[in-house]
């Protein structure tokens, strides 16, 4: 009897040992993924050497639809690339979207970025904004259009004056010292609008007495509202010798005016940038010329400023991106070519 309680008791002894060797074995088992599994991911130091996420810099253009602005955007993005900087770029629909277009740059800054490049549609408006911007202490690059105010730290763009005076100078030299002339413009409130509007109309004045520039019309870059308002123009002056498109919306209204009214050879257009319709024109002699800036140059540059006041380099106040004069005679030389776009 006495052996039996004692194998009883070894048999119980056992199964009490088995019973707790389960309970605690699955304990061990959560370890299993540290090899590599998702828990061991997501609660993992930061490897040695890794870096931050790249400086982020909105690009803020006065448009999106001409191809002007494409290749802004193509020489913002290939600054992006050489820098190691992440942007966006965009732009309203229209010229004439002031409101839309703050609203990009307060939807911008509310990212906090590591600087702004602006393009600014209305050089007024914008302020309250870049004081923001500035306060936050994010540089603020202008491209383009300049803005009036001293936020900018440097402003990328075309010496507008001075091209829209060279195209005076053409106009003249074409339509023979004498005549009337218009001017269609694609606002009057960018700093771009402006300052070609009168560098063309100032150079008119001060130099060729005997051109008499008979209409100064608004069509905010739209073609087709630049194409109407240059109809009535040419209606209402049958005698006009030249017309003036400041920029590449506005010179197509110009040509499409011209060729639907029957005009082409009778009047000299002069169109300013570039794109595959104006192009065309300037090749079979409806458009005599115009004017090229440098958009890729105008998109990198901005950008490039931008790292630059980013990392506390110096820049310069304004970076002049260059133009020129392009007609049937050097479109497809050297120099130009590269410059004009589809």
């Amino acid at each position: 009897m006495k052996n039996s309680r004692i194998l009883m008791l070894m048999v119980g002894l056992l199964i009490v040992a088995a019973m707790v060797s389960a309970c605690v074995a699955p304990a061990a088992a959560p370890a299993a993924p540290a090899a590599g599994g998702e828990a061991a991911a997501t609660e993992a130091a930061p490897a040695e050497g890794a870096t931050a996420a790249k400086p982020y810099i909105p690009v803020i253009s006065k448009g999106f639809q001409h191809q002007f602005w494409q290749a802004v955007k193509l020489g913002s993005e290939r600054a992006a690339a050489d820098y190691n900087v992440d942007i966006t770029f965009e732009g309203p629909a229209t010229e004439a979207e002031v409101d839309k277009q703050i609203e990009m740059l307060t939807a911008a800054l509310a990212k906090n970025p590591a600087a702004i490049c602006f393009a600014a549609l209305d050089t007024q408006a914008a302020i309250p904004l870049l004081e923001e911007a500035q306060s936050k202490g994010i540089p603020v690059v202008g491209f383009d259009s300049g803005v009036d105010s001293d936020i900018p730290v440097a402003t990328a763009a075309t010496d507008n004056i001075a091209a829209a005076a060279l195209a005076a100078d053409k106009m003249a030299e074409l339509i023979g010292g004498e005549g009337k002339v218009a001017v269609l413009v694609h606002d009057q409130t960018s700093r771009t609008g402006i300052d070609r509007r009168d560098g063309f109309v100032n150079r008119i004045a001060e130099a060729y007495p005997n051109i008499e520039i008979v209409n100064i019309d608004y069509g905010g870059g739209d073609h087709l509202k630049s194409t109407d308002l240059a109809k009535a123009v040419i209606q209402a002056n049958p005698d006009l010798k030249g017309y003036f498109g400041a920029n590449e919306g506005s010179a197509i209204g110009v040509l499409n005016a011209v060729t639907e009214l029957g005009k082409e050879g009778q009047i000299v257009v002069i169109g300013y940038d570039a794109g595959k319709q104006q192009k065309e024109a300037v090749r079979s002699g409806v458009m005599a010329g115009a004017i090229t800036q440098n958009p890729i140059g105008i998109g990198y540059k901005c950008v490039e400023a931008a790292v630059k006041a980013i990392n506390g380099e110096p820049v310069d106040k304004v970076i002049d991106t260059g133009f020129f004069w392009y007609d049937a005679t050097n479109m497809d030389s050297e120099e130009i070519a590269p410059l004009l776009y589809d």
